[in-house]
Formats: C-alpha cells, sequence, structure tokens
C-alpha cells in the first residue's frame, strides 16, 4: 500500500485515497487517467465475453436477436469468416483483460514475476487476435475500403507499438517500455469510442434524414438480413429479382441509408451503421492517439522515476550506456544527454557494490 506524508486537501480526497493509494497511485490524477482508459476498455472486454458464444448470442439463428451488425453474420458463415471471428473474440478480449492488470500498480510493485509473465502472454495473444481482425477486415462494419485502412491503422500502430515496447523491456528502458505499452492500448481503446460516435452518428442522421447517403450492398447479404423472406426483398429492392432468378448471383442494389424510403427496415439500418463507422474510426483513432500523447504528458513524474530506475538496471546489467540502451531520444534525435544527479548516481553505484 501507498503512504503518502502530505495531508489531503479536503475530506473528499481523503476518502478518494483509501481507494487508489491501495492499488498503488501515489496521486488521485493519475488514478483517474488510469481508471477511464483501463477501466474502460476492462469493462468493455468484460461485457463482451458473452459474445464468445457465436451460435446462441452473437449470431443465433433469430438474426433479429443477434448482437453482431445487421448482415455481418452472413459472412461469418464461411470458414475464413468464422475462424477470423472467433480467433478475434477468442484472443483479444482476455488479451484486454490481462492487459488491465499490467497497468495495476501495486502488481508491478509487489508481483513482478506474474508481471513479467504475464506481459509475454498478453502479448503472444493480442497479436493472435489481430491476425483474426485481418481476416475479417474486408466485411467488418460494411467492409467499406475507408473502413478496412482505418482497422488496418490502428493493427500497425498497435502491433508496433507492442514490438517497441518489448525492445525496450529487453534492453532494461522501463520508461519507453511503459510509454509504448501505453500507446498500444490507449489506441486500441478506439475501438470503444469508435462505436459511440458511430452510434450517436446514425441516430442524428436518422432525425435529420438527409438525402444522398448511399451504400452499394449485396442482394444476398439483404436476403439474408430479411431472412430470405424474398416477397419482402423485391417490394424494396426490384432489381434484386435478377439475384433470386440466377441471372446475376452477385447483383448490388443501393440502400438509402438516412432518407425515408423504406425508413427503418433493418437493410437501411445496417447502410446507415456501416456508414456512420466508417467516419467514426478515423475520427476515434486520432483521439486516441491524441489521448495516448496527453496521458504520457500529464505523467512526467513517473517517466522520470522510470528512467532512474533504468539507468540503475543498466549499470548493474554493465551496459555501456546506462539510461540511454533502449530506443530513447538521445541515441535517435536531438535531446540533451540524460544526467542522473551527483548524489543519486552514488547511492546506485554504492548500493549495486554493496550486493556484490
Amino acid at each position: 500500500m501507498v503512504k503518502v506524508d502530505r495531508p489531503p486537501a479536503n475530506g473528499f480526497v481523503a476518502v478518494v485515497r483509501k481507494i487508489y493509494n491501495p492499488i498503488g497511485f501515489y496521486k488521485g490524477y493519475n488514478f483517474v487517467l488510469w481508471a477511464i482508459s483501463a477501466g474502460a476498455l476492462l469493462g468493455f472486454s468484460l461485457a463482451r465475453l458473452m459474445y464468445l458464444d457465436i451460435d446462441n448470442i452473437f449470431c443465433p439463428e433469430d438474426q433479429s436477436k443477434a448482437n453482431a451488425l445487421p448482415g455481418e453474420c452472413f459472412y461469418y458463415q464461411s470458414t475464413r469468416g468464422r475462424v477470423g471471428i472467433l480467433l478475434h473474440l477468442g484472443a483479444i478480449l482476455p488479451a484486454c483483460i490481462l492487459a488491465f492488470l499490467q497497468f495495476v500498480p501495486v502488481i508491478r510493485h509487489k508481483l513482478l514475476l506474474f508481471h513479467r509473465l504475464n506481459g509475454y502472454v498478453v502479448i503472444l495473444v493480442s497479436f493472435a487476435g489481430m491476425g483474426g481482425v485481418l481476416m475479417i477486415a474486408e466485411h467488418s462494419f460494411g467492409g467499406s475500403l475507408s473502413m478496412q485502412i482505418a482497422i488496418g491503422l490502428a493493427t500497425v500502430i498497435f502491433v508496433s507499438c507492442k514490438c517497441i515496447a518489448f525492445w525496450n523491456i529487453k534492453r532494461l528502458q522501463i520508461e519507453q517500455h511503459r510509454a509504448w505499452m501505453i500507446r498500444a492500448w490507449v489506441i486500441a481503446g478506439f475501438i470503444i469510442t469508435m462505436r459511440l460516435i458511430g452510434i450517436i452518428t446514425a441516430k442524428v442522421l436518422v432525425a435529420l434524414g438527409p438525402e444522398g447517403y448511399y451504400e452499394a450492398r449485396p442482394c444476398s447479404v439483404i436476403d439474408f438480413m430479411f431472412s430470405g423472406n424474398q416477397t419482402l426483398v423485391e417490394s424494396v429492392h426490384l432489381d434484386c429479382a435478377a439475384f433470386y432468378s440466377g441471372a446475376d448471383p452477385d447483383r448490388h442494389v443501393l440502400v438509402d441509408a438516412f432518407g425515408s424510403n423504406g425508413s427503418g427496415k433493418v437493410d437501411q439500418v445496417a447502410s446507415g451503421l456501416n456508414l456512420s463507422f466508417s467516419a467514426a474510426a478515423w475520427l476515434a483513432v486520432a483521439i486516441h492517439v491524441f489521448a495516448a500523447e496527453l496521458y504520457l504528458h500529464l505523467t512526467p513524474a513517473e517517466a522520470t522515476r522510470l528512467r532512474r530506475v533504468s539507468y540503475q538496471r543498466q549499470l548493474e546489467a554493465g551496459m555501456r550506456r546506462p539510461g540511454n540502451a533502449g530506443l530513447t531520444a538521445e541515441r535517435l534525435g536531438d535531446a540533451d544527454p540524460f544526467l542522473v544527479p551527483e548524489s543519486s548516481q552514488e547511492k546506485i553505484v554504492s548500493a549495486i557494490v554493496t550486493q556484490r
């Protein structure tokens, strides 16, 4: 448990300290930032563990009860789609839950071996989850080119940050390891913000009823969404008659996403969400890139403390440039050299000599 010497500013702070000090936080704002970012990811993951039951909850036979976006389950019937969604959900949901534990300070400080082993598991499992994402990206949230690129960009950033973080911890550059892991998981949380923005956008546009927002959808998927009701499909999309006759099995039709023509039908709901999510994905990625840097900017004291710990660990390991063994700005850019105060340096060297 963390013990803070300074008296609380008021009664509220005194009460809240009893919550965040045992977890390992020294300051309240660090706890708030952690609760917002890590807590949201944990809650989102726990709420979606039930989706691992693909056939009964995520994509049941009755599509009106499906938790996937309307029409998505059509693609999860194929071997590639089914393997992809199972791999993604079965890997990324446990990875997010285990990653939450990585950011609990008391676990890092008191259960270091668990933190290390759990870290390896999280990296391997989350990479498997990203493999599943790439398998289903072609049809996720409508599968537009814009959405595919947004998902691809987020995946590249996530995997790259993980790899850089792993390299830094192997070089005992702990503060850089922390920074890149924070970037990886904060950016991974864009999927939550994307959903919020997308749903709100879709509801606003449905209320406004603007014209000109169309999406081309295969008649096969529309037939799936309407549970194979040919009469109903043809009453809404007359051109799908060519699909049913077999003259054009790949027939696509334009769906008026937010207009009044057939407003409220499942194909329009699906197209409205697809268009909204496609735009929301880019905005969410930008927000989370900014949020990650803001988090790091607001917690410089922890980075400085870990930089000194890195210096000590690297000095103990006999590295040539203690404090700069990883991918630091001093090595890659024009930042001033990292210097440890002489008093601290003497204490570190004395401790190392005593241990030997």
